[in-house]
């Protein structure tokens, strides 16, 4: 299980989170390819893709903005990333799936 960002699927102008997304991205990649390199296996490789989650990072930040990066305009909270985790891992025949927890975000502009 990984925890990569909805960012690295629907950039957004202005959001200057180029290097981390380098890598966001690359998890995102190397999900799906493990998926299927490990299926007989039967071992399973998921990430949640997170958009903006209500934590300390954004405690300066007005509510109303972080907001606008949600086509529901909602924030998401630990809860909700932590279902999503529990979900995919319960989950026995998913795999090499991206699960975005991100509003609608990853959908495109809005």
């Amino acid at each position: 299980m990984s925890i990569t960002a909805a960012l690295a699927d629907n950039p957004i102008a202005g959001v200057t989170a180029s290097l981390s997304m380098i890598t966001k991205g690359g998890l995102n990649a190397v999900v799906r390819s493990l998926a299927l390199e490990y299926a007989k296996e039967r071992i399973r490789f998921n990430a949640v893709a997170p958009g903006v989650v209500d934590t300390p990072l954004h405690a300066g930040a007005p509510e109303e903005s972080l907001k606008s990066a949600s086509p529901m305009s909602s924030i998401s909270n630990v809860e909700d990333i932590a279902s999503a985790v529990v979900y995919l891992t319960e989950a026995r025949q998913i795999t090499g799936e991206v699960l975005h927890v991100d509003g609608g975000a990853h959908v495109g502009k809005w």
